[in-house]
């Protein structure tokens, strides 16, 4: 049996994957930054070098998105991403989903 690769296509899968999750990082860093103004632990200087750094990264990856043409591969594997994320935490919250899915 022959597995048939094409070489732009599973490099533009890779490229959208890392872009994907960090993508999903940057949310992440941007969630515990607010958290971390809301409390009071930052400096004025601080949020300042922050904020600058999340908008550099948020920049930057949309040009990597463009550049490389996969600003809608990125979106479909981050709305799979999504939807894994939400089913996961479904079956967590009613573990019975997961006995029903086990089977006999």
């Amino acid at each position: 049996m022959t597995i048939n690769l094409d070489e732009e296509n599973l490099k533009d899968g890779l490229l959208g994957l890392v872009v994907a999750l960090v993508e999903i990082v940057q949310e992440l860093l941007e969630r515990q930054a607010l958290r971390r103004m809301e409390s009071g632990s930052l400096s004025d200087a601080e949020v300042e070098r922050l904020g600058e750094s999340l908008s550099e990264l948020q920049e930057a990856l949309e040009k990597i998105k463009i550049d490389n043409g996969i600003e809608d591969s990125v979106e479909n594997l981050r709305d799979s991403l999504d939807q894994v994320a939400e089913d996961l935490v479904d079956k967590f919250l009613d573990p019975e989903e997961w006995v029903k899915e086990a089977g006999p």
